[in-house]
């Protein structure tokens, strides 16, 4: 059983659990709570057409054993830089200092491959030890980009070597973040 935990704007706000805590980002319009409802087969993370709608950290717990982190997207989303640098500094310090997170899932939408706010974000991760992996969305629809960046796990320590591909539409591409997360 999910269930939604709450919104917190802080990190230090954020419950203290001994769950195993998933986080799942990606530049704004990636897909990420569409994503979410797919993998846990309900609709608990709110989505929306328009980018940047998720603001605040969304928790969920799964049977009271796993918690997912739905994080705010970067890239587009059209907020002042003062609130851009805000969330930046919020989640620089939760990837740093939630000493639950197993795995940062980072979304990036296959149809234009990495932007360099994706880059950038594995670099970060890459510099601290912040295990990620690299999870292509919206495999369903037509690529749009003709040069893609090619991603390699041997150029980013702290990667795990297998890249995802999913539908969240189609249902595809979902059981292996499902084993990962240790639900059916």
């Amino acid at each position: 059983m999910i269930k939604f935990v709450g919104s917190f704007e802080t990190v230090a706000a954020l419950p203290r659990t001994q769950f195993p805590e998933y986080a799942f980002i990606g530049r704004s319009n990636v897909g990420k709570s569409s994503l979410i409802n797919a993998v846990v087969g309900a609709p608990v993370a709110r989505t929306s057409n328009t980018p940047g709608r998720t603001q605040s950290l969304n928790m969920f717990n799964i049977d009271d054993r796993v918690m997912i982190a739905d994080l705010p997207g970067y890239g587009y989303a059209r907020v002042s830089k003062t609130d851009a640098m805000r969330w930046l500094r919020r989640l620089e310090e939760y990837l740093l200092t939630r000493r639950q997170l197993t795995r940062l899932f980072i979304l990036i939408d296959s149809r234009i491959g990495p932007r360099d706010a994706d880059l950038d974000l594995m670099d970060f991760c890459d510099a601290n030890g912040v295990s990620y992996q690299i999870v292509f969305t919206k495999k369903d629809k037509r690529v749009r980009e003709k040069s893609q960046t090619a991603l390699s796990h041997q150029s980013h320590g702290a990667m795990v070597p297998e890249i995802l591909e999913t539908s969240a539409e189609k249902k595809t591409g979902l059981e292996p973040i499902r084993a990962t997360l240790g639900i059916k």
